[in-house]
């Protein structure tokens, strides 16, 4: 962050300084003449008094005048006229034009000689003015009249410089700020707090910190989820291993007879160990990259699951309602077939013989329902805001399965950019409702 403080503070800084520099060395480079008739007190305004005073009172009131500023400001004026003629006498002494007038090169003259022209308002003549200003004298009126622009070229110096220190520390403070917290997130220690202040800026760091803060905030919310994860993924495969380790412990000291009564148990323990990664693969292969999404044939999908439910349980009967020709779906089929089977066979695993099981497709503006009713006993309503989430089962209901089916169902509708909605049917079971939406609106 120095090293772009000082960029920035320098750039703004130099710049300012060199044009202003520049701008003063030019004018007085460019300007000098103009510069010391405008503003040297000796000139300003004498022909304008000189003609007044020539045109009212006379040769000797306007030679009067000339003198009084040899007297003061060491002046000496020469005016001519149109015929090139002086009219007065002038305060130049005639030794002094002999000597100015066999000098070749102006820069050796101890004075300096400058020429304006005025013409009068009332006669309409016109007056060629000739200055000469000894050097000494023109000098210190050049450290006196310098001293003013020189101030404020100080003054505005220090305004600018202070300028532009807020302004580069404007600049460069929110991007500490937020490289601070890119530094937290890599480190999986964001704290959002810390950018509270810079978040309520109006400006484009405002909303950079908001949508960082939004970031930060779903990274954590991932990170955590991983991590929750993972304990659960450890405690879920700590149980298989273990009865595996026992049974393997009991059939090391058992005789033939008791090892081949201990193989079946060793089987469906390494089956549950199975099936429970073949879980975990699932859920966790929908984070990654599934491809270009194809449309999807939803009611030959709704018919082979149909037949994978009543071939699984065949005293369980599934009744498919299409309520209208539903509209064309994108997606990934697969992903959204393991999504239905989830539902499906939790809804076999409760529903009662006899009691058929809904399967529901209906459309709102803009989303496509797919519902899935079974006539079972429910679920608590305070335990419903917990079911999707990974290892989690409800208590008291003893069914085979790690809890990972509706977590699996509950990420596959979200990549389609849909949701899963879960509830207790009014009229008595339990009702799973994916809403998905139509068209293009998928989640990558």
């Amino acid at each position: 962050m120095r090293s772009l403080f000082w960029r920035i503070f320098a750039s703004f800084w130099l710049a300012i300084a060199l044009v202003a520099g520049l701008s003063i060395l030019l004018g007085h480079a460019l300007n000098q003449d103009t510069w010391i008739l405008s503003h040297h007190p000796a000139v300003e305004g004498l022909p304008e008094k000189w003609a007044q005073r020539y045109e009212q009172k006379g040769q000797g009131a306007a030679q009067q005048l000339l003198e009084m500023r040899k007297r003061r400001f060491h002046l000496d004026t020469q005016v001519l006229g149109d015929n090139g003629e002086p009219l007065v006498q002038g305060t130049f002494p005639p030794r002094a034009a002999a000597f100015e007038a066999r000098q070749n090169n102006e820069k050796r003259l101890p004075w300096r000689r400058m020429t304006t022209e005025y013409t009068s308002p009332t006669t309409d003549e016109t007056y060629l003015f000739i200055y000469r200003i000894p050097h000494p004298e023109l000098a210190e009126w050049h450290r006196d009249s310098l001293l003013w622009p020189l101030s404020a070229l100080g003054i505005a110096l220090v305004v600018l410089t202070l300028l532009s220190v807020l302004l580069t520390l404007s600049i460069t403070r929110p991007l500490g700020r937020l490289r601070s917290a890119v530094h937290d997130l890599g480190q999986t220690a964001y704290q959002q707090h810390s950018l509270d202040q810079l978040s309520g800026r109006g400006d484009e760091f405002g909303v950079l910190a908001r949508d960082f803060n939004r970031m930060g905030a779903r990274l954590q919310d991932l990170i955590g989820s991983q991590r929750q994860l993972l304990r659960d993924v450890s405690h879920e495969l700590r149980s298989p291993l273990a009865r595996l380790r026992i049974a393997l412990a009991l059939a090391e000291r058992a005789g033939p007879e008791e090892r081949e009564k201990l193989w079946p148990r060793l089987s469906q323990e390494c089956d549950r160990l199975e099936n429970l990664i073949s879980e975990i693969l699932a859920l966790a292969r929908l984070d990654a990259d599934p491809g270009a999404p194809s449309p999807i044939d939803l009611p030959n999908l709704l018919v082979n699951l149909k037949s994978d439910a009543t071939l699984s349980d065949p005293q369980q009967q599934v009744h498919i309602h299409l309520n209208a020709s539903p509209s064309p779906l994108q997606g990934w089929p697969d992903m959204l077939a393991r999504a239905l089977d989830n539902l499906l066979r939790n809804a076999l695993r409760f529903n009662p013989p006899g009691q058929p099981i809904d399967l529901q497709v209906s459309e709102q503006p803009g989303w496509l329902r797919i519902s899935v009713r079974d006539h079972g006993p429910g679920v608590p309503v305070q335990l419903l805001e917990k079911l999707g989430e990974p290892f989690y089962r409800v208590p008291g209901q003893s069914a085979a399965g790690h809890g990972l089916g509706l977590a699996i169902t509950r990420r596959a509708v979200e990549r389609h950019g849909g949701r899963l909605l879960l509830a207790n049917h009014p009229q008595g079971g339990f009702i799973a409702t994916l809403e998905l939406p139509q068209g293009n609106a998928l989640k990558d």
